[in-house]
C-alpha cells in the first residue's frame, strides 16, 4: 500500500461526517420494514396475507429466482461490512470517520435484506429453509472481488456495484408492477433509491480521490475494469453444489428477464467514465496516461460484446429456493 493512499483517506476522513449527513438518512425518520409489511396485531393481518399470496401468485418462475437471489445477496451484509472496515486508511478504533460512514452504511443496507426476507416469506412461494441455507454459504464462503485493502480499488467497486443493484431492484420494481404486484413493486422501489444513494456517495469518495491523487486512482479505476467487476454474491451455491455453481444460472436468469445484462455493465462503465469525467484528467504519469486511454477505449469494445450476448432460453435447472 502506497503511503499517499493512507494520508489520502485520512484527509478525506475528516471531512466524512458531512458526506454522512449528505447521502444517509436519519434513522429516526427513515423508512423501516415494518413500513411496508402487514401489522401483525392488526384484525385484518390473516387477510393481508393472502392478499400478498394472491399478489405473487402469478409472478414469473425466472423472477422469483432473480428476487431470491437478490435477497440472498443482501442478506450477506455481515461480509460486506468487515470487508470494508478492513480497508487500509480506516481506522476500527475511532467511532468518527470512516468507520462511522462504514458503520451507517451498514445499517441502512440491513432494511433491505430483512424487509425483503420477510415479505418473501409471507408470499409461500419460497422455500425458506434453503434459501437460508443459500445465504448461510455465501457469508461462510465471502468473496474475492479484487479490491484487496486497497481504498482506491474498493471505492471503484462499491461506485459499481450500488449502481448495478439500483438497476437490479428498480428493474425488478418495474416487473412486479407489470404484473400488478403494486406491494412488492414499492418495496423494490424503496430499496433501489437507497443504492442510489449510496452509489452517489460511492463516486463523490472517488471524484475528490482524482483531485488528490489522480494517476494511482486511473491506475486502480483501470486494475479493476482489466480484472472485470464481480458482484459480491458470486460465489453463490445451493445445498450439495459447489462455490458458485448456482451465481451462473441466477445471473443467466437475470439476463433472461433483462434485470441485469451484460449491456448494464457497459453502460455502468460509461456512466463512470462520464461522472469521473476521465478523458479530461491531466497530470498524469504515463503509466497513468496508458491506463486512461485504456479505459476510454473500454465502453466501445464492451458495447460490440453486450450485443452479441442474450440468453433467451430457459435452462433446465431447478433452483430449489422456489416451490
Amino acid at each position: 500500500m502506497k503511503t499517499s493512499r493512507i494520508e489520502v483517506m485520512q484527509h478525506l476522513g475528516q471531512h466524512i461526517d458531512g458526506e454522512i449527513e449528505t447521502f444517509l438518512k436519519d434513522i429516526d425518520t427513515n423508512w423501516q420494514p415494518a413500513d411496508f409489511l402487514p401489522e401483525s396485531s392488526h384484525p385484518d393481518f390473516a387477510r393481508e396475507i393472502k392478499d400478498i399470496q394472491e399478489q405473487c401468485r402469478e409472478l414469473p418462475y425466472d423472477y422469483m429466482a432473480v428476487l431470491v437471489g437478490d435477497i440472498i445477496t443482501e442478506e450477506a451484509l455481515p461480509t460486506y461490512e468487515s470487508w470494508l472496515i478492513d480497508i487500509e486508511g480506516i481506522s476500527k478504533s475511532e467511532p468518527q470517520g470512516w468507520s462511522k460512514w462504514i458503520r451507517k452504511w451498514t445499517a441502512e443496507e440491513n432494511r433491505h435484506g430483512d424487509l425483503l426476507n420477510k415479505y418473501i416469506y409471507l408470499s409461500g412461494r419460497v422455500n425458506m429453509k434453503q434459501m437460508e441455507i443459500t445465504t448461510q454459504h455465501l457469508i461462510s464462503d465471502g468473496m474475492e472481488i479484487g479490491t484487496a485493502r486497497d481504498p482506491y480499488r474498493n471505492f471503484v467497486y462499491t461506485s459499481f456495484q450500488e449502481l448495478a443493484t439500483n438497476i437490479s431492484h428498480r428493474r425488478t420494481a418495474t416487473i412486479a408492477k407489470n404484473h400488478d404486484n403494486f406491494q412488492l413493486s414499492k418495496i423494490c422501489g424503496v430499496i433501489a433509491a437507497d443504492e442510489m444513494r449510496h452509489a452517489r456517495a460511492y463516486k463523490s469518495f472517488v471524484t475528490k480521490i482524482f483531485e488528490l491523487d489522480p494517476s494511482e486512482m486511473m491506475l486502480a479505476f483501470e486494475d479493476m475494469m482489466r480484472k472485470k467487476i464481480v458482484m459480491p454474491a458470486h460465489f453463490m451455491r445451493q445445498q450439495g453444489e459447489k462455490i458458485g455453481q448456482t451465481w451462473t444460472h441466477f445471473s443467466d436468469a437475470a439476463q433472461r428477464l433483462g434485470v441485469y445484462t451484460s449491456m448494464d455493465y457497459t453502460q455502468i462503465l460509461d456512466s463512470l467514465i462520464k461522472e469521473w469525467k476521465i478523458g479530461d484528467i491531466c497530470n498524469l504519469t504515463t503509466a497513468a496516461e496508458k491506463g486512461r486511454d485504456y479505459l476510454m477505449a473500454l465502453p466501445e469494445r464492451f458495447m460490440k460484446v453486450a450485443e452479441r450476448t442474450s440468453i433467451k432460453s430457459p435452462i433446465d435447472y431447478k433452483f430449489n429456493w422456489i416451490y
